[in-house]
């Protein structure tokens, strides 16, 4: 098996998008690599490091990574799994259009910022959505390129993107954090374990992970096991063995936590992936 699969998922003059699934054997920095093209990508599974000069960011679920065309990067798995993500490719004039100005460095051409910007569990739900959909066949182009432009401009909007603020230091002990999470979703950890881990009292950890993520440490775990689920459901014909296999406690809460998050049942949320029109009917 080659250490990276694309799967092209859609093509048209509006938008490019590809499922890209990587084993994840380099532990270590990576040759440098450099984008062809400016495009977002969203991990929906796994996680993996990306450098770019001497800063670096998580990418997870709970993220979209903003590759731009000509920057050189590196990549890094520090946890076993690979990883598997869902890549939007946008015309610079559009791109330049969705993308908020502050985001943005000055130039004809645009670039980017920021590595990676935090999204909401609405543009999780539409990241599922559109990978369902096109793996399956069950949405038209011009409905997959309406859903994917109202992804890229959600997780750029102001209300629900989140840019990491904070000293270099707070953001490498909150990365430790994240990727230490991301390394076993199902573990019910308390707040002592994960500061013993990396290395920060509880307190410290807290302030730093609210300040660098913009949300509490348990919801940010929250959500990444709930992006786990919005992968798996589809495929899945045991519920309840999927959510003890998350680490809920039981069917109930796994259902009440995904509903609280995605405003829809995890059934609703298969029959939408699969069947979108009988959903909107």
């Amino acid at each position: 098996m080659p250490e990276f699969v694309v799967q092209p998922l859609l093509q048209s003059t509006t938008v490019a998008a590809h499922d890209v699934h990587c084993r994840g054997e380099c532990r270590h920095r990576s040759t440098e690599e450099c984008a062809a093209a400016t495009h977002l990508v969203f991990p929906y599974r796994g996680l993996f490091m990306r450098h770019v000069g001497s800063t670096q960011s998580v990418a997870d679920a709970n993220h979209v990574l903003l590759f731009n065309g000509g920057q050189g990067y590196q990549v890094s798995h520090p946890a076993s799994g690979g990883d598997a993500c869902l890549s939007l490719s946008i015309p610079q004039p559009l791109l330049r259009e969705l993308a908020p100005a502050a985001l943005l460095l000055p130039g004809d051409e645009p670039v980017f910022r920021d590595q990676a910007l935090r999204i909401d569990e609405r543009s999780q739900v539409l990241v599922a959505l559109l990978r369902h959909g096109l793996c399956h066949g069950v949405i038209e182009p011009l409905e997959a390129e309406s859903l994917a432009l109202t992804l890229v401009c959600r997780s750029l909007g102001p209300r629900t993107a989140h840019a990491p603020g904070a000293t270099r230091a707070r953001q490498r002990l909150v990365d430790r954090a994240k990727l230490l999470l991301a390394s076993d979703l199902t573990r019910r950890w308390t707040l002592a374990e994960i500061a013993a881990e990396v290395g920060g009292s509880p307190v410290y950890l807290t302030q730093a992970f609210q300040q660098v993520e913009g949300l509490p440490l348990y919801r940010y775990h929250l959500r990444l096991r709930l992006a786990h689920a919005l992968d798996r459901v589809v495929e899945c014909d045991d519920v309840a063995a999927l959510a003890l296999d998350l680490g809920f406690s039981s069917h109930s809460h796994f259902s009440a936590a995904f509903r609280q998050a995605y405003r829809r049942t995890p059934s609703e949320f298969r029959q939408a992936a699969l069947n979108p029109c009988a959903a909107k009917g």
